[in-house]
């Protein structure tokens, strides 16, 4: 009787552990899910080697991109000590050096396994454009030890250039569009999606050997050397862009200078000096100008006691030579004034040609396929793993009864 009844159990046993194994099978069989592991960033890395100074721009975005174009956001910048390269002229091997501590700072920064990877660019602005232009020589021979000094380190560069006027431009609206999420935005359905019914913006830059001016016309553009073409996020662009050498504001007080034939007690600093970048009427902005410009040297200095002497100086100047490029020379006035933006940053991201190279530049870096797993959904986990958890107390149950089932000379009791 006893026998039978331990017989039972272990058939019992059996058959509920063969239930439970075939409904582990269904679980991990049906349904399977596709996943997608996290997309890995890539690093980007361009110099903007100014007229005044240069800088380090450090990028990075997604691997996958969106609609063509990375979505990139600024890791890090680091100016370099000293001034422009141009001004290296006469010394090229120090150009080249002036960039390693940056260079350094960036390789601190990017994961060691990525760094041979990431592209390199330098882009050189008005200050190289007239070294250029007065000795070619010097500058090739800039640009010879400014090459030199980066493929020195471990990373994927791509050439030093002179970027022309209207590139500067063009990069510098895309950098400003871009920020300002008129070209492309997050949307609710949580992707990158193009802007729709958004109107894009135009960007006016000021450097210190050159000016920009970058706009999307509602007109055909007639002359081809004003246009350029870009297609972002799956958008085409065709924009107006006009760079004037020589009239940023270092060469405009240079050239100011020359004609008053001496020093210049006037010369002070520039708009956001002097608050006016605050979204102020056209009339209160020559005021408060026209106001410090006829102050004395001596109230200034009063006034302003922490500030460097040769800024305070140039304030005047400056200022007066922007507001005169923006409304006689762009032709701005009391009504459209207010439409203009005064910005350094936006989202702590710099405003400047670099960003959008680096966002154009993408759309020529190859894009990555995320890479797919296929996995159980976590309720399949569970219930699978309940289930294996009482097939293995079953099992350990059944061996217990057979053991229980044997005399002790290891042989079963019939």
């Amino acid at each position: 009787m006893q026998t039978r009844l331990f017989r039972a159990v272990g058939w019992s046993s059996a058959a509920v552990l063969a239930v439970l194994g075939v409904a582990v099978f269904f679980l991990v069989l049906t349904p399977v899910k596709d996943a997608a592991l996290p997309t890995r960033n890539k690093y980007g890395l361009v110099f903007d080697a100014g007229s005044t100074h240069t800088a380090l721009y450090i990028y990075r975005w997604p691997a996958d991109k969106a609609n063509g174009t990375g979505i990139i956001s600024q890791v890090e910048v680091c100016t370099v000590s000293g001034p422009g390269i141009s001004s290296y002229a006469d010394n090229a091997t120090g150009a080249g050096a002036s960039l390693k501590p940056c260079l350094d700072k960036a390789m601190a920064i990017i994961p060691v396994e990525q760094q041979r990877e990431t592209p390199t660019y330098l882009g050189a602005t008005a200050g190289m454009r007239l070294l250029r232009e007065q000795n070619s020589t010097k500058a090739e021979q800039v640009f010879a030890e400014v090459s030199k000094a980066i493929a020195e380190y471990p990373v994927d560069f791509r050439g030093a250039q002179v970027l022309t006027g209207n590139e500067e431009g063009s990069f510098g609206w895309i950098t400003v569009n871009y920020l300002l999420e008129t070209l492309v935005k997050f949307s609710f359905a949580e992707k990158w999606e193009h802007a729709r019914d958004t109107e894009v913006l135009g960007a006016l830059d000021l450097g210190g050997a050159s000016t920009q001016i970058t706009f999307q016309p509602g007109v055909t553009i007639e002359d081809k050397n004003t246009s350029v073409f870009f297609r972002l996020y799956g958008t085409n662009y065709s924009l107006y862009t006009h760079s004037y050498l020589c009239y940023g504001q270092t060469q405009a007080l240079k050239m100011l200078l020359a004609a008053l034939h001496q020093a210049f007690s006037g010369l002070y600093h520039n708009l956001h000096f002097l608050n006016l970048t605050r979204g102020q009427s056209l009339s209160s902005v020559q005021a408060t100008i026209r106001q410090f410009c006829t102050s004395s040297w001596e109230k200034v200095q009063k006034e302003f006691p922490t500030e460097k002497r040769d800024h305070l100086r140039d304030t005047c100047a400056a200022s007066s030579y922007t507001l005169t490029l923006l409304v006689q020379g762009y032709r701005f006035n009391h009504t459209t004034w207010l439409n203009i933006h005064f910005v350094r940053q936006v989202a702590n991201i710099d405003v400047g040609w670099t960003l959008g190279y680096m966002l154009n530049l993408t759309n020529m870096v190859p894009s990555e396929i995320p890479q797919r797993v296929t996995g159980l959904k976590r309720s399949n986990w569970t219930a699978a793993t309940v289930l294996l958890a009482i097939m293995l107390i079953l099992i350990f149950s059944l061996l217990t009864v057979i053991c229980c089932q044997k005399n002790p000379s290891g042989y079963e009791m019939l």
